[in-house]
């Protein structure tokens, strides 16, 4: 019996990248979930998580840009 296997179907198709405000959302989720980790997970504190670390992205994206 012949295995049949699967070609990528997507060669020479680009695939478009991400908008620089969806990475920069996904980053801002990431750190938010890590401090919700840290401290537990213990609800009540969501709001203050994401604003925390939304100043750190953006402060670690300005250095980036300012180091550019």
């Amino acid at each position: 019996m012949r295995t049949r296997v699967a070609k990528p179907k997507l060669q020479g198709i680009e695939v478009p990248a991400a908008a620089p405000h969806e990475r920069l959302q996904a980053q801002i989720a990431e750190a938010a979930y890590y401090r919700a980790e840290r401290r537990g997970f213990a609800p009540g504190q969501e709001i203050d998580d994401w604003l925390a670390a939304e100043a750190e992205v953006l402060a670690r994206v300005g250095a980036d840009e300012r180091l550019s």
